[in-house]
């Protein structure tokens, strides 16, 4: 099949990581998935759309190196993948700009946006030359590319091409760079009402010359002490994240984890009176704020999935209450969250959160490619369905003012 054909007739329908997500999330048997998916994919040597299907049932199961390989092997055959509106015809076609990667890559738009009226167009971009590949039809673009980290040379290259782009762009190139930790965390420092502790580049040498004393962290900045934060550039979802309470705990955790550079903050403690830590996911949609979820869990590094909130109905109640009663969250820190919009220039992306215990937003990550969905099993939290779909009404309200404004334009 042609790159420019619609790949809607393909023999096997690309799915994109949302049913994936969904199952595993039920915990569904994604290994006998996987293993159906493989053996079929045997057969269908030349089916790019079995093959990434079975790339991201690998990774949903952990296996990311093997997941990796196999999205390679079905970039090989195709880099256009599209995932059809589930309502037909479909009102906006919009294509997606990605990078190969894991699921933390690109921006995860197809579990926000399932069982909606808005086609999803995949272009895996090409190395040396992002938009090689015949443009798809569409009615906007976005630059879904995720991990800044060693992509700033591709970033510069679409800034120039997409600068005068026919169609609207969301999240243009240019400020997908601001999301890169050390450069979010220096770009927000002084925003009035935010606490977000700067963040460092570091080598594997110079953290092996704080363990044994050559150097110190004043050395590095006089804004950092112990206890710190330490974590692989590019690292996503807390893998091989830890907090360093002093310089003898920094040759352990290298001898663990077999990487070049790392991040370095300082830890904040932001456990309330209770000694629980709350972690927010804010989705901001063209400056305007909307509740993603909240976790509270006995352990500072929160993910939602190992806080307890499947088994803790307290914890549940919780959050439907901050969900509920949003809006007193968002005035607490309207200025705050104006200054980050503006500041990080992006039309939708997400923050992860807490509040300071001086009442400040502290901040942990700014980024376009959080997960957003409405997975969560409504027997046990019957109240997110209804705040998931603002976000979702929101993201396909913007598209469609973002189209009538361009036409306007026009006029």
């Amino acid at each position: 099949m042609n790159q420019t054909d619609h790949p809607i007739h393909s023999e096997t329908p690309f799915r994109g990581i949302a049913p994936f997500l969904r199952m595993s999330i039920a915990g569904g048997d994604l290994q006998s998935v996987g293993q159906a998916l493989l053996a079929k994919a045997g057969n269908n040597p030349d089916d790019a759309n079995l093959w990434m299907n079975l790339s991201i049932a690998m990774q949903c199961m952990g296996q990311r190196d093997l997941g990796l390989s196999i999205q390679h092997q079905a970039l090989a055959l195709k880099r256009i993948y599209h995932i059809p509106a589930t309502e037909q015809p479909a009102r906006f076609r919009l294509l997606m700009l990605m990078i190969p990667g894991d699921l933390s890559a690109n921006t995860p738009l197809e579990c926000l946006l399932e069982n909606g009226d808005i086609d999803l167009i995949l272009y895996y971009i090409t190395p040396g030359d992002p938009l090689a590949l015949p443009i798809p039809e569409h009615d906007a673009l976005i630059v879904a590319i995720g991990k800044v980290d060693d992509k700033r040379d591709i970033i510069e290259s679409l800034s120039q091409t997409l600068s005068q782009w026919p169609r609207p762009i969301i999240n243009a190139p240019q400020h997908i760079l601001a999301t890169e930790r050390s450069v979010a965390s220096t770009r927000l420092k002084d925003v009035p009402g935010v606490l977000i502790p700067p963040t460092l580049h570091v080598s594997r040498s110079a953290l092996l010359g704080i363990e044994v004393g050559d150097n110190s962290l004043s050395e590095l900045s006089d804004d950092i002490e112990f206890p710190i934060i330490l974590r692989p550039v590019g690292s996503q979802a807390g893998r091989d994240l830890d907090r360093i309470a002093l310089p003898a705990e920094i040759l352990p955790y290298l001898a663990k984890v077999d990487e070049e550079n790392f991040f370095l903050s300082r830890f904040v403690d932001y456990s309330g009176a209770d000694g629980l830590f709350r972690k927010f996911r804010v989705t901001l949609i063209d400056g305007v704020a909307y509740a993603c979820h909240m976790a509270v869990s006995s352990h500072w590094m929160v993910h939602y999935v190992n806080a307890g909130m499947y088994e803790d109905a307290r914890k549940r109640e919780e959050e439907a209450a901050f969900m509920t009663h949003f809006d007193d969250f968002v005035q607490r820190h309207r200025v705050a969250l104006d200054a980050v919009h503006r500041r990080m220039g992006l039309d939708y992306f997400c923050i992860d959160c807490a509040e300071s215990p001086d009442g400040r937003l502290q901040i942990f990550e700014a980024d376009h490619v959080m997960v957003v969905h409405a997975m969560d099993p409504e027997d046990l939290f019957p109240y997110k369905q209804f705040h998931i779909q603002k976000i979702q009404q929101a993201f396909r309200d913007y598209l469609f003012r973002l189209t009538a404004t361009k036409n306007e334009a026009k006029q």
